[in-house]
């Protein structure tokens, strides 16, 4: 027969061990990356007009049912935007500009907290905002569709 000594057993169980957090550098990967995709991206706006008919293919909505999507137009917007034709953007979508603004907050606010080496937070949005901002995005879809909105759909 074995003998065990219970003594020398832990009554509780051993906490897990604490995930050290990155900070500084080594924690900004997954900031850059969507901060270079999104550089990326609109550099390739820049560079190739999406003007040109066929340059990026069809909007698969306005293809198969002539109707323009909320973010119809977003692509010619943000070339627009960075050959510093402010109004002219605005024209090709108007949602475009503050979605970029928000956009580029959010992955900054991302890094800054990656670099301090605190968890990433998600916008803490309340529900009734969030409701209204889709309500505005149906409104904008249905709205740029008719003759009255004529002015909102994508030039």
């Amino acid at each position: 027969m074995f003998l065990v000594d219970t003594a020398h057993f832990a009554t509780q169980p051993s906490p897990p061990p604490q995930r050290v957090r990155k900070t500084g550098w080594r924690a900004l990967g997954w900031p850059l990356l969507a901060a270079g995709a999104g550089v990326g991206a609109v550099a390739l706006l820049h560079f190739r007009d999406p003007h040109v008919e066929g340059s990026y293919g069809l909007c698969p909505l306005y293809a198969l049912t002539g109707v323009y999507c909320p973010g119809c137009g977003g692509m010619r917007a943000v070339h627009n935007l960075t050959d510093g034709r402010i109004l002219d953007s605005l024209q090709s979508n108007l949602i475009a500009i503050p979605l970029l603004l928000a956009l580029a907050l959010f992955i900054g606010d991302w890094g800054m907290r990656a670099w301090r080496g605190d968890k990433p937070r998600v916008p803490d949005i309340p529900r009734p905002l969030l409701w209204i901002l889709l309500a505005f995005l149906a409104v904008y879809a249905v709205v740029r569709n008719t003759p009255w909105g004529t002015w909102l759909a994508p030039v």
